[in-house]
């Protein structure tokens, strides 16, 4: 009976190590990466997520620049940071459409750059002033979509948003 095990020996060893190979194929631990519908992945090429990295010298200025526009009734923020350049195709946006883009438009949102560095204040002062459209931008996630095509990552909006 030993001489019988002689001849399949490289068989059995075979086998033994074909079985061990499948276990470690279908055991391994993954890495398992979960992200909420809010976050996107992070590039080394992409800047930090907007509201990161501010001083107190710069938050305690917008609080103020809010405050005391509000209680002289002028209009806070006229001059949006990113209004520079070409303006860009805001109907490209998932739920704008050509009256929504002009009443951006007519707030001084030309870019994507300005739709993606909107604080939550600047969102609700604007949301305030779309009448029917009212809501459309946080809903839509209008934001978060201009803050990938200002990045120019296509990709990154198809993935999440859907085809441009």
């Amino acid at each position: 009976m030993i001489d019988g095990f002689s001849e399949y020996w490289p068989a059995a060893l075979l086998g033994l190590l074909l079985l061990a190979a499948i276990a470690f194929v279908l055991l391994r631990p993954r890495q398992r990466v979960r992200l909420s519908s809010e976050q996107a992945p992070l590039r080394p090429h992409m800047p930090t997520p907007r509201g990161e990295r501010r001083g107190i010298a710069d938050e305690a200025a917008a609080a103020a620049c809010d405050v005391t526009g509000q209680i002289i009734d002028a209009p806070v923020h006229a001059h949006l940071p990113g209004a520079s350049g070409p303006p860009d195709d805001l109907q490209r946006l998932k739920g704008v459409g050509p009256k929504l883009a002009a009443m951006l438009n007519d707030l001084g949102i030309f870019r994507f750059e300005q739709l993606a560095g909107l604080s939550e204040a600047d969102l609700g002062r604007i949301d305030s002033q779309l009448g029917a459209f009212r809501g459309r931008l946080a809903r839509d996630q209008v934001p978060q979509q201009a803050d990938y095509l200002a990045r120019g990552d296509e990709d990154g909006f198809q993935h999440r948003f859907g085809k441009l």
